[in-house]
């Protein structure tokens, strides 16, 4: 019997065809077959693959695309675009080009390979280049001497704790995800947002600019001093190392821009002359010291010399513990190097943590050995002179003198081994020793000029890795385009996208920095600018952890939030420990930086830990809230907006957004009718309604359902929406303006959206105004400057409620989020003009607490508020008193109420007889021979028909909207807004046109805009304080 397949990554897998599946009856046969070898089985359900979760493609392979949920479950009749069938078998073909495709769109040939470097020659070998420094060979000897080897250790091993801790916490941000060129700043951006990002990776990438020239200058003083000391110049000695300095970076800039692979050789040289002499310094603690070298204070490995040295023997002005830790500090930087270049890198999830931590552990080893070496030969203080033994100084002392007092009076360790030093020690002119010759290691050496070429290798190597840094950080980030003028220099070159316009910009900087020649003042705000980068990487780690996000899933699992936390509180401390003006500075400019990039908000997503964060956040309010019981004082209108499309109602949109924002939930709702579908789905979709209420600045939230019918999906929304209790309690809807030209079955619709709204306890507002809601697209560039409006909906159509007919309607309507946005009247200051409350019957107190808090916005502010009520002509005055002791006790500051004693008389003859022509063909004929059942029997075929019953019960409350539609237009023609009392049609007892027509009657020819409001009858407003 013959095994099944296996498939390469070892599971036993039915093997699957990718050519079209067989075709019956002209129906899709999906099944098994058998090809005479193997059994087959044809679905479109795809095997787990690389390419569905890869954003990139493999030359010389098509990329193969998932189905859709909706292409594996719908019916295949249905679906006019179906995917491709996959083929699984034993010999996949990984590299091969699709049989199908075109031959125009084959290539000749794979693109040139760029240059990918190993975690050793990538990774080690750059960061141990850029961690040794001059400090190393010129200052970790005095340093030695002014601590002691015990606190000098101390101090190495705390650097390399701190510097340690950034290594795992770079080590777990590396590894979470695929990294990409951008080294730092990729790193932290994508971790903590563009925010922080952008203002490290701008810094950062200035940063090494600058040290570039730190790093040169350092080799240029040390030309300068050997040319000095043959007693050759150039210039004069400031001139000279202006000179050697721009020579030398110029040649370091074009071993740079030849490449990635030549930059790499060049740093491979210097760390072999590194290492030379490491070896020749090495060679020569062990070699018997001459009494020349013996002069100068070296006397090979003695244990006195190291106990005496082990010891601290604190002088001068930055004699202390942080006064050298600060001094050695920045030699133990240099540890994103690596990191850096993670664009040049094979695999820079496996390179940057074994590469970086291994660079820590060997320069830490390194720096520790010399230590203890060059403190267990060297004493601190020497003269220098050869005539300072005890013997020539015995034989040169008086001869009355008693025997043996020159020796009695030798002082320091080195009168063990026939030497006095202590005329010089006492008089402070030693000039040779570990405290006051900084080139001990050069004396000790075996071959002093290999310790000067290893000053050589460390200052070039440093310079040069930091000149290539620079621009490749600089290069990911104006490619990420957060700030302005810098988009020119992300423009790389050739196979390994070299950016080399930010290689002259970095060489223009340098020079610049070289030709000051003041780096004393800014080298402090150099090191502060590495050190805000540690803070934030560690900082990255910490924060990536404690979200707690499903998403954070480092392979490096040797890292702790805890001690991330503690290396980014210790790099801030260690910042103002260095130099705590720089420290400021530094933080001030990422401060700016910061602000710059919230204020213009850029359009990514990187999925950032203060995403997530802002999630835990939302989430843990959002919960704690459902242990608070509601409160009239708490009373908030949240308010649920049927807009349709938001860009389509702008002015709908405005309104509700000067009620609720900074204060309460707006959710701009979508309902479109249709089936399910990709088409409608697609419809709804917020992103590119939420971009267009951002771009607004509407602070809103945007909700879409699918629903076979506008009702059904006002229903699904009343009830789904929100979440715990942040969750709607008003519905505002727009007005339905062509409700006589529309279908009867959508006017009826239409009111059992109110009527469910009241069965939930919703409040309801409904919008009208006279120029109607809704803009099309085609007229979104020529709207109104006072009121926004278009055109009213079509026959047929129910838009003004913020619902599209079908799915197709909005389909070219796509493009919304670079629609432009239009004025409306709610966006300008409306001066003094009036708003007019007619708080015609007590629903709560909703009528009044909307305009109240309308005018709390300033553009409202300078607006009068008039509140109109009811009443009698005999009781006006006591009635207006009444009303306004009760406003004053509600604490709303509104001063002006008016009495209508003209409320309850008879309206105009042809206003009621206009009103009973929109009527007409909505009754039902009056057929004496038929009888009350045949009527009935109409009634429930159409609810919405309107028998003489029905008017004669709702003749008075019809009369009465008549009447009030003249006063409004007597009272508020120039107002600004009216708010009127919404009335309520009793169900079963008003129709559905007749409620529509009331609603209609009551705001019409009105050119304010009408704001119709109905509270859930219960208090919304209270005076009291508990």
């Amino acid at each position: 019997m013959e095994e099944p397949p296996v498939a390469s990554e070892g599971l036993h897998l039915p093997a699957l065809r990718s050519t079209p599946p067989t075709q019956a009856n002209g129906k899709e046969n999906l099944g098994y077959r058998f090809d005479g070898k193997q059994l087959r089985y044809e679905t479109l359900d795809a095997p787990p693959s690389y390419d569905f979760y890869a954003n990139t493609e493999v030359w010389g392979r098509r990329r193969r695309s998932r189905p859709s949920l909706f292409q594996l479950h719908t019916n295949p009749e249905d679906d006019t675009s179906p995917p491709p069938l996959y083929e699984e078998t034993t010999d996949r073909r990984m590299s091969g080009r699709d049989s199908s495709e075109e031959e125009g769109d084959e290539e000749d040939g794979p693109p040139p390979e760029p240059t990918r470097f190993g975690w050793v020659q990538g990774v080690m070998i750059r960061c141990m280049l850029n961690i040794w420094g001059v400090i190393l060979f010129l200052r970790l000897p005095w340093i030695t001497s002014q601590a002691g080897i015990g606190l000098t250790w101390v101090i190495i091993i705390l650097s390399a704790c701190i510097t340690g801790i950034t290594g795992l916490s770079t080590s777990a941000i590396a590894t979470n995800g695929k990294v990409k060129g951008g080294g730092t700043y990729f790193l932290i951006s994508r971790s903590l947002g563009p925010e922080l990002g952008g203002s490290i990776g701008l810094i950062f990438a200035f940063a090494n600019a600058v040290a570039v020239a730190m790093h040169t200058v350092g080799f240029a003083e040390t030309v300068a001093s050997l040319m000095q000391e043959s007693g050759t110049k150039m210039v004069d000695p400031l001139n000279d190392i202006r000179i050697i300095g721009v020579i030398t970076v110029t040649c370091l800039l074009a071993i740079s821009m030849a490449g990635m692979e030549w930059e790499s050789k060049a740093q491979v040289l210097f760390f072999l002359v590194i290492m030379v002499s490491f070896a020749s310094y090495i060679v020569g603690t062990i070699m018997p010291a001459t009494p020349e070298k013996q002069s100068q204070g070296f006397f090979s490995y003695k244990a006195a010399i190291f106990a005496d040295n082990f010891v601290p023997s604190f002088s001068g002005p930055d004699g202390s513990f942080f006064g050298m830790f600060s001094i050695f500090f920045p030699s133990a930087t240099g540890i994103l190097a690596g990191a850096n270049i993670s664009g040049d890198l094979r695999d820079p999830t496996v390179a940057i943590p074994r590469g970086t931590l291994l660079a820590i552990f060997w320069t830490t080893v390194s720096y520790l050995i010399i230590c203890a070496t060059i403190g267990a030969c060297v004493v601190r203080d020497a003269s220098g002179s050869i005539n300072d033994t005890i013997a020539v100084l015995a034989a040169t002392a008086d001869p009355l003198s008693v025997s043996g007092a020159a020796s009695e009076s030798c002082e320091g360790i080195a009168c063990q081994y026939g030497w006095d030093f202590s005329a010089c020690v006492k008089n402070g002119t030693c000039i040779y020793g570990m405290s006051n010759y900084y080139q001990s290691m050069s004396m000790v050496s075996a071959c002093a000029p290999l310790i000067t070429a290893g000053i050589f290798g460390a200052t070039l190597s440093s310079a040069l890795a930091c000149l290539v840094s620079a621009p490749k950080v600089f290069q990911c980030l104006c490619k990420d385009n957060l700030y302005p003028l810098i988009g020119f220099f992300g423009k790389g070159y050739g196979k390994n996208d070299e950016p080399l316009r930010g290689y002259l910009l970095a060489y223009i900087i340098a020079v610049a920095f070289i030709l000051i020649a003041e780096l004393n003042t800014i080298a402090p705000i150099i090191s502060n600018f590495f050190l805000c980068s540690y803070a934030l990487i560690n900082f990255s780690c910490f924060h990536a952890s404690i979200t707690n996000s499903p998403g954070w899933r480092p392979s490096f699992r040797y890292y702790s939030k805890w001690l991330s936390l503690l290396g980014a509180v210790v790099s801030v401390v260690i910042m103002f420990l260095l130099t705590y003006w720089a420290a400021l500075i530094a933080i001030g400019i990422v401060v700016f930086l910061l602000g710059y990039v919230l204020y213009k908000r850029p359009e990514v997503n990187w999925g950032s830990s203060v995403q997530a964060s802002s999630y835990n956040m939302a989430l843990s309010q959002v919960v704690s809230l459902n242990m608070v019981d509601d409160h009239i004082k708490n009373y908030r209108p949240q308010v649920l907006v049927l807009t349709g499309a938001p860009s389509s109602r702008p002015a709908m949109v405005d309104l509700v957004s000067s009620l609720t924002k900074n204060l309460s939930l707006m959710m701009c709702a979508n309902i479109v009718k249709s089936g399910p579908s990709p088409l409608a789905l697609a419809e709804v979709s917020g992103n590119k309604h939420v971009a267009w209420l951002n771009r607004r600045r509407v602070r809103s939230f945007y909700r879409g359902v699918v629903a076979n019918d506008l009702r059904a999906g006002a229903k699904i929304l009343m009830q789904g929406a929100g979440l715990g209790r942040i969750k709607p309690n008003v519905l505002m809807l727009g007005f339905k303006s062509d409700w006589c030209q529309d279908a009867p079955e959508s006017t009826h619709n239409f009111i059992g959206i109110l009527h469910d709204a009241f069965d939930m306890q919703y409040g309801v507002c409904m919008l009208r105004m006279k120029e109607g809601l809704e803009i099309s697209e085609a007229l979104q560039g020529q709207v109104n400057a006072a009121f926004n409006g278009g055109p009213g909906s079509q026959p047929g159509q129910i838009n003004t409620t913020g619902v599209p007919p079908t799915a197709e309607t909005n389909a070219d309507s796509v493009s919304v989020v670079v629609a432009p946005q239009p004025s409306t009247g709610f966006q300008t200051s409306q001066g003094k003009k009036t708003v007019d409350i007619y708080w015609l019957s007590d629903d709560g107190g909703l009528t009044l607490l909307l305009p109240y808090l309308l005018t709390r916005r300033k553009r409202w502010s300078r607006s009068k508020v008039r509140v109109f009520v009811g009443g009698d002509q005999q009781s006006k005055e006591e009635k207006r008193e009444e009303v306004l002791e009760l406003i004053k006790k509600f604490r709303l500051g509104f001063n002006d109420v008016q009495v209508l004693p003209d409320i309850n008389g008879k309206p105009l003859p042809e206003h009621v007889r206009r009103f009973e022509e929109q009527l007409g063909p909505y009754r039902l004929d009056a057929n004496p021979k038929e009888g009350a059942g045949a009527i009935e029997r109409e009634r429930e075929r159409q609810p919405w028909m309107i028998s003489n019953q029905d008017m004669e019960k709702n003749r008075t409350k019809s009369l009465r909207m008549i009447r009030l539609n003249e006063i409004l237009l007597d009272y508020s023609r120039d107002a600004a807004l009216i708010v009127v009392t919404m009335p309520v049609g009793r169900r079963g007892v008003c129709p559905s046109s007749l409620y529509m027509a009331w609603l209609d009657i009551l705001s019409q020819d009105l050119r304010p805009p009408v704001l119709l409001v109905r509270g859930n009858q219960e208090n919304v407003l209270t005076f009291y304080c508990q």
